[in-house]
């Protein structure tokens, strides 16, 4: 067992805004992996295959941290907190919806918080 952060981030594109919004999230992509305790933080498309189902959460960050300070400290970083004000809060920006979840690989007591 380990004390790593297994994140799934996944994003609704507004209407014809999902190639837009590849783009803008595929620039976050080189300044994370220099981040410490990075271990993966890949943007992946959803594809068509008869073994899975499609969903309207398009596009997925499939992300991988130290533990979760690691992945607390991605969130402050100023330039994820950017993007989540004008591309998911403002009215003008390209997410209709955003959706994160995070796992661990080892028991996690359910009443204490993993990280604030």
């Amino acid at each position: 067992m380990t004390s790593r952060v297994y994140v799934l981030a996944q994003f609704k594109p507004k209407q014809g805004k999902e190639a837009e919004l590849f783009e803008v999230l595929k620039a976050l992509e080189p300044d994370s992996y220099r981040e410490e305790g990075c271990l993966q933080y890949m943007l992946t498309r959803q594809i068509d295959h008869p073994s899975a189902s499609r969903n309207e959460y398009s596009i997925v960050f499939n992300e991988i941290w130290e533990d979760a300070e690691a992945w607390a400290a991605h969130g402050r970083r100023k330039q994820i907190q950017d993007f989540f004000e004008t591309q998911v809060e403002a009215e003008t920006g390209l997410v209709e919806d955003v959706l994160v979840t995070a796992y661990s690989d080892e028991s996690v007591d359910f009443d204490a918080p993993v990280f604030e």
